[in-house]
């Protein structure tokens, strides 16, 4: 049994006084293969050593999705050679938040791609926003400022055509996937909620990433990250760095699963 881009956290239950039972279970596991330094800390406090950092296999992941990115023709006329802003896994509380941002920038487009799909969930998006148009009657689109994506499975190659991301969830359990829209080269914006994730922490830190909590917050926020390209360089240069993971894996687990060079 392997753990691969394991994550360990101060407040789970394994290195609590009464997580005895569960620490139990992670003595079942042959080698962890962990995200950072402070999981192998929190690991080796209660005597597990059988590790190694190999970082996270999500940011192989994306990197080659960005490199190989299906191409979108109806999103790309949509677009119509404008700045776009791409607002990922969206909730109603993100959504409330954008409809301010979008009456105060006529000149960008928006692509709102909700978290869920659901009727009830695009009608309330359209009752908020009743120019908005969506993605399943797209025909000819280059007049409307507002696009809500209402498929499924679109969203990891719709940021390619974005210059700015905005990550739902930030104002509920916790914020969505934010390496998707960094590896294409931009900065990104989420709600509150987003310790529990190493790589926001880690954008925010870089300055490639901001978080906001009001409606006035995000309007500063996007206007800051308008005004230069330094942002979404950071975002994408983070990416590329950590870029590595699923082949040390694969070397090390090479002799147990004889995997054998091409």
């Amino acid at each position: 049994l392997y753990i691969i881009s394991g994550i360990f956290r101060p407040g789970q239950i394994y290195f609590r006084w009464y997580g005895g039972f569960n620490r139990k279970i992670l003595n079942c596991v042959t080698h962890f293969f962990l995200q950072n330094e402070e999981s192998r800390f929190l690991l080796e406090s209660i005597n597990i050593r059988n590790v190694t950092i190999s970082g996270d296999t999500r940011f192989d992941r994306v990197a080659e999705n960005a490199q190989t990115a299906k191409q979108l023709p109806d999103i790309e006329q949509f677009c119509a050679g404008k700045d776009v802003l791409i607002a990922g896994s969206t909730w109603p509380a993100d959504e409330e938040l954008l409809n301010s941002l979008i009456d105060l920038n006529p000149d960008w487009k928006f692509i709102i791609a909700p978290h869920e799909i659901d009727e009830a969930h695009i009608s309330s998006i359209k009752n908020l926003l009743p120019e908005a148009i969506t993605y399943s009657t797209l025909k000819d689109g280059g007049n409307a400022q507002i696009l809500i994506i209402d498929n499924i499975g679109l969203l990891s190659s719709i940021y390619q055509y974005g210059k700015i991301a905005y990550i739902g969830g930030g104002f509920g359990v916790g914020i969505h996937n934010t390496l998707e829209a960094a590896a294409f080269g931009m900065p990104v914006i989420f709600g509150p909620n987003y310790q529990r994730f190493q790589e926001a922490k880690d954008l925010i830190k870089l300055n490639a990433a901001q978080s906001i909590s009001t409606k006035e917050e995000l309007i500063v926020t996007f206007k800051e990250l308008t005004a230069s390209t330094i942002p979404g360089q950071l975002a994408i240069q983070y990416v590329d760095k950590q870029k590595g993971s699923t082949e040390a894996i694969l070397q090390q687990l090479s002799p147990i699963l004889e995997i054998k060079e091409p």
